[in-house]
C-alpha cells in the first residue's frame, strides 16, 4: 500500500522554479513595452510608454539594457534594465525597417527606408557611426560573422519588388556588388561560414550565390513560397516555412541540397531551433494558435502545445538548467505571452501517438495590445 504513493512521487515532475530575469515585450498598438517578471510572479510589473509604435526589441550582449526600434519615427530607444525606463534615444533617419546586433557585440546595425541606408549605432555612445547608402526600398538584411579566416564584415540587403541582392562591405561603408537573383527575394541569410548567400524567392526556390564573386551556385525548387526561416546552432540545417504548404522544408546548406519536407501543423510561421536538452524545432502555427515541436534529428513530432491567438515569435530563457528552462511564445492577436516549461516537452507522460502528444502550458500572461517582439534579460 505504501509502494504506490512512493512510485507516484518518484515520477512527479521537478518543482518549477522561476527564471531570474525579465522578458521585455514590445506592444505595437498600445505603444508600450511590457516588463514581465519571470522569477516569482510571472506577470507584468511595469508598462513603459513609448512615443511611437515599437516593432522589435533586442538585448544588450553584456549589460542590463534593452534596445527597442520604433520604425515610424526611425528611432532606437535604450531601456535601462535597472530602473525600467527609457534612458537614451537616437535616430539616424525618418523611417526604419529593422535592426540587428553586430556579431562583434559593439553596435547595432539599423536598416532605414528613408533615407535608404544601413547605419551603425555604437552601443557605448548610442550615436550613428558608419553608413552605407542603398538604392530602392530596402525590406530586410542579414549580417555575416567575421572570423580569423574570414575577416571581411559584410551585409546583404533585399528590397521591395527588387530581384537584386546588395552586398555591402561594412568595414568599408560601401556597396561591393549587386547580384540578380532572377526572382523576388523574400528572405536572405549568409551561410554559417559566410562563403555563400542564400535567398528565398517568392517564385518558390532558394537561390545560393558565392559571396566573394556573386556567382550563382544553384537554384533549389521549393514546394512553398518562403517566408520564415531558422537554422540549427551549427548552421548545418536550414528550416524554411511559407505560403502554400503545411510543412517545413529542411535544407542542407553545405551540400546545397533539400533533404525533406516535414508536416509541422497548420500553416507554419515563425520558428526557432533549440539545442537543450535535446535538439528541438519549435514551429508557430498562427492560424490555429498552437506550437508544434519537432525533433531536429529525425523531424518526428515531439509535442503540440495550445497557446494564444496568432503566435508570432518564439524565444527561450537561457539553458543554465534545462529542467527549469522556459519557452516563451508571443501571441499577437490575443495579446499575451504563453509560457511553457521545457521539461514538459520531454516528459515521459507524453503518449506515443500523435493525438496523445499534447503538452501543457505553464501559464499565460496578458502583456498588451498587439505584441510583436520580445527579448529576455537575465539578472544574474
Amino acid at each position: 500500500m505504501l509502494a504506490a504513493p512512493l512510485a507516484a512521487l518518484s515520477c512527479s515532475p521537478p518543482k518549477a522554479d522561476g527564471f531570474l530575469g525579465y522578458c521585455f515585450v514590445a506592444n505595437q498598438v498600445s505603444r508600450t513595452v511590457s516588463v514581465v517578471d519571470l522569477y516569482r510572479r510571472f506577470r507584468v510589473i511595469k508598462q513603459i510608454a513609448l512615443d511611437s509604435a515599437p516593432s522589435l526589441v533586442l538585448r544588450h550582449p553584456t549589460k542590463t539594457k534593452m534596445f527597442v526600434l520604433t520604425p515610424d519615427s526611425g528611432t532606437v530607444q535604450e531601456i535601462d534594465g535597472a530602473n525600467l525606463s527609457v534612458a537614451r534615444r537616437v535616430s539616424a533617419g525618418n523611417s526604419a525597417v529593422s535592426m540587428q546586433l553586430s556579431p562583434r557585440g559593439d553596435a547595432l546595425w539599423v536598416l532605414y527606408r528613408d533615407p535608404a541606408s544601413l547605419v551603425e549605432i555604437s552601443l557605448d555612445s548610442l550615436k550613428p557611426a558608419r553608413r552605407v547608402r542603398l538604392e530602392g526600398i530596402p525590406t530586410a538584411f542579414a549580417l555575416n560573422t567575421p572570423a580569423s579566416d574570414r575577416p571581411a564584415f559584410r551585409a546583404v540587403v533585399i528590397g521591395k519588388g527588387n530581384p537584386n541582392l546588395t552586398i555591402a562591405s561594412l568595414d568599408g561603408s560601401r556597396v561591393e556588388r549587386v547580384i540578380n537573383t532572377g526572382g523576388t527575394p523574400s528572405l536572405v541569410l549568409f551561410r554559417y561560414d559566410g562563403q555563400q548567400i542564400i535567398a528565398g524567392c517568392a517564385e518558390r526556390y532558394l537561390g545560393i550565390f558565392e559571396t566573394a564573386t556573386g556567382k550563382t551556385v544553384v537554384r533549389l525548387p521549393l514546394p512553398l513560397a518562403p517566408r520564415n526561416y531558422t537554422t540549427s546552432s551549427d548552421g548545418g540545417q536550414l528550416f524554411v516555412s511559407g505560403d502554400g504548404m503545411d510543412g517545413v522544408v529542411v535544407v542542407f546548406p553545405y551540400t546545397t541540397q533539400i533533404w525533406q519536407t516535414v508536416l509541422a501543423g497548420r500553416a507554419p510561421g515563425a520558428m526557432m531551433s533549440v539545442d537543450n536538452p535535446q535538439g528541438r524545432l519549435m514551429v508557430a502555427n498562427p492560424q490555429n494558435g498552437s506550437l508544434t515541436v519537432l525533433d531536429v534529428n529525425d523531424q518526428k513530432l515531439v509535442a503540440v502545445v495550445e497557446v494564444g491567438q496568432e503566435p508570432c515569435q518564439i524565444l527561450t530563457t537561457p539553458a543554465t538548467n534545462p529542467q527549469q528552462q522556459y519557452i516563451l511564445v508571443v501571441d499577437r492577436q490575443s495579446g499575451d505571452l504563453a509560457v511553457i516549461r521545457n521539461y514538459s516537452l520531454n516528459s515521459p507522460t507524453l503518449g506515443s501517438k500523435p493525438w496523445l502528444k499534447s503538452a501543457p502550458l505553464f501559464t499565460m500572461i496578458p502583456v498588451g495590445e498587439s505584441p510583436v517582439s520580445a527579448a529576455v534579460l537575465p539578472l544574474a
